[in-house]
């Protein structure tokens, strides 16, 4: 009887504790629901605070747990443009929110197009006769465009500002191929089209130099005409060309420099920031720090903003990130996603028009087919179809561009890269090298091929080239019944060249000016509907529970109390670009050794904020899929 009382109390034990797991369990999901989402509750006046720890972007990418807990790092914020500009023309026009603070200490960067589109939103704010504060502790490129928009620029003392300009160094990997005995075969169509350089030369063709030269330097200017628009007393081009001379006018010391060349207008600690914001907003009874203003933050407000409604809906299907096969993203193209939100879309008849929303270096041609087709559907129906491209809108990005009845564009903008190529590497020298050599029968030249040890035979060789060839020639095909042009005139500005904005527009390539507002107005105009009585709906764009609450578990989400920390000084942003060499070390051996499909994808084109490799890997379906998998960069 004693034993069997010892394992009674044991299993009633195990019962109670198994019930208490169950408890805690259910209600840390009860607790996880009910505050997944900011409450528009916190909506409390006073600054409209935007601490933009990350980058800004056309579409956030869903949070991934397990890469999370594999690496041990906290996913990097994301901040979509367009919720920053509705916020922005939201507080120019709220009695509640008496200022605009821009918290830069952690911010990352964004395409120059976004950041151009939130400083046109910050001059809004200020037209509405509120002040706009920039805080942080280094200023670069990305972070001085979009602090030039407001009305007091403060530094930290410990901190400066680097004015670097577009551009730099690409790694070449000829001779080290060589030494490697690795037999780059590239195949292309195109002058310009230079992203297989680095496989067999040692440093820049001069027809790349040329198309780079001519691209960098547009981006330049236009970033240099924003920043003198906003501070026309800034002395940009002293900062910029001669930096040492720009410091030792300061004294040596980085922030003076910046202070005196009027990129900020004054130095002082987040203490002395925040005690300047309590002056203009007032102390926040609430916070327990020594200078808490009042302050709403950026995902309360847009809670509280909701859903824009009213009257008919133009529908907005977002392309951003590299365009793969399958349903990959948001903040990736994936094909068959974003074709499955089209269709989806098409039985709703209060969809009016449709945009497409274009910020895409290109990839996969079989996923850019499948989402123009799906595109051409809505088009099938009579409604007006237009395209607006963000910051890149190249080879595959234009290719999806064709079916567009009229395509928008910025002077920013990167487009074109109608181009076609193929690297594929083989290793009998290096086989041989280590004693390793092929031999065999072969029933037909193909037999066996493509051969990665063994080589290729020269009818391989004859059909890559060809279906290279050929993909160009369907690439020049779309471009010219969408254009209006001969195949002979686009091929003159196609070959690979890769435009900015305001060319692209001269040479036809883009119809006019304008960012996404600009083309939801005229898509709402060629439809018929009045003139604000209409609302956007982006398709595929609602968050799902779980992927907010890992938001707001696993980011930090800049909140007043831990604000501050991590930031950087000037130091710490150069050092970096550490991080952006080994990426590109890896996306470059990716390129040359992964067989990803048929692809239309610019490589040389400014890489897109938080952009990713696609990692699709060809399907097993013999070498014909092989074949395919390794032939074709379109650009």
């Amino acid at each position: 009887m004693r034993f069997a009382g010892r394992v009674w109390r044991l299993l009633v034990g195990i019962k109670d504790g198994l019930v208490l797991v169950f408890m805690l369990v259910f209600f840390g999901a009860l607790f996880a629901l009910l505050t997944a989402r900011p409450s528009p509750a916190e909506v409390r006046g006073g600054a409209l605070v935007l601490a933009l720890d990350g980058y800004v972007v056309e579409e956030r990418q869903p949070v991934d747990p397990i890469a999370a807990l594999l690496t041990g790092e906290t996913p990097v914020g994301e901040y979509q443009a367009r919720d920053l500009v509705r916020a922005l023309d939201a507080a120019a026009t709220d009695g509640r929110i008496k200022a605009v603070v821009l918290d830069l200490d952690r911010f990352l960067g964004g395409g120059q197009v976004h950041l151009e589109a939130v400083g046109a939103a910050l001059d809004r704010v200020r037209a509405a006769k509120k002040p706009v504060l920039a805080y942080a502790t280094a200023y670069a490129n990305d972070g001085l465009l979009l602090a030039a928009h407001a009305s007091e620029i403060w530094l930290d003392p410990l901190g400066g500002a680097v004015v670097a300009g577009p551009g730099g160094t690409r790694l070449y990997y000829k001779a080290l191929l060589d030494r490697l005995k690795v037999d780059a075969h590239v195949y292309r169509v195109g002058t310009y089209k230079s992203a297989v350089e680095p496989f067999f030369r040692d440093s820049m063709s001069e027809e790349s130099r040329e198309n780079y030269q001519a691209l960098y330097g547009a981006l330049w200017s236009e970033w240099q005409a924003d920043v003198a628009k906003a501070r026309p007393r800034a002395n940009i081009a002293l900062a910029a060309n001669d930096p040492v001379g720009w410091m030792r006018a300061g004294g040596g010391d980085l922030a003076q420099a910046a202070l005196r060349s009027g990129l900020v207008d004054k130095l002082g600690n987040r203490t002395d920031f925040e005690a300047r914001m309590v002056a203009l907003v007032g102390k926040d009874a609430w916070s327990e720090k020594l200078n808490g203003y009042t302050m709403t933050e950026l995902a309360p407000w847009l809670e509280h903003l909701g859903r824009p409604e009213g009257g008919p809906a133009i529908g907005v299907v977002t392309v951003a990130g590299e365009i793969v096969d399958g349903d990959a993203g948001p903040g990736t193209a994936g094909g068959q996603r974003i074709a499955d939100l089209l269709d989806e879309a098409l039985g709703n008849e209060d969809l009016k028009a449709l945009v497409v929303r274009v910020d895409s270096p290109g990839g996969s041609v079989l996923a850019s087919e499948e989402i123009r087709r799906a595109i051409l559907r809505h088009k099938a129906r009579k409604i007006p179809v237009v395209v607006s491209m963000a910051n890149l809108a190249a080879s595959g990005g234009y290719w999806i561009a064709t079916a567009g009845d009229r395509i928008f564009a910025e002077p920013d903008t990167v487009t074109g890269s109608i181009g076609i190529f193929a690297v594929v590497p083989t290793f009998e020298r290096a086989a041989a090298g280590i004693g390793v050599t092929a031999d065999g029968i072969r029933t037909t030249p193909l037999a066996g091929q493509p051969d990665l040890i063994g080589g290729f035979t020269p009818e391989v060789d004859q059909l890559i080239q060809a279906q290279i060839e050929d993909g160009y020639r369907d690439f020049l095909a779309r471009v010219a019944q969408s254009r209006k042009m001969s195949p002979a005139a686009v091929d003159r500005i196609a070959q690979g060249r890769v435009w900015d904005g305001g060319a692209a527009r001269q040479i036809g390539l883009v119809d006019q000016y304008g960012g996404l507002d600009d083309a939801l107005a005229w898509a709402a105009a060629k439809a018929g509907v009045a003139e604000g009585k209409w609302h956007p709906v982006y398709l595929g764009a609602e968050e799902n529970t779980y992927d907010t609450i890992l938001r707001r578990w696993l980011i930090d989400d800049g909140s007043a109390e831990r604000r501050g920390e991590g930031a950087r000084d000037v130091t710490g942003l150069m050092a970096a670009r550490q991080a952006a060499l080994g990426e590109r070390l890896v996306r470059d051996l990716e390129r040359l050794l992964g067989g990803g499909g048929m692809q239309a994808y610019c490589l040389e084109c400014p890489a897109t904020p938080r952009a990713a490799p696609a990692g699709a890997k060809a399907g097993g379906l013999g070498w014909l899929a092989t074949l395919a998998a390794l032939i074709a960069r379109l650009g």
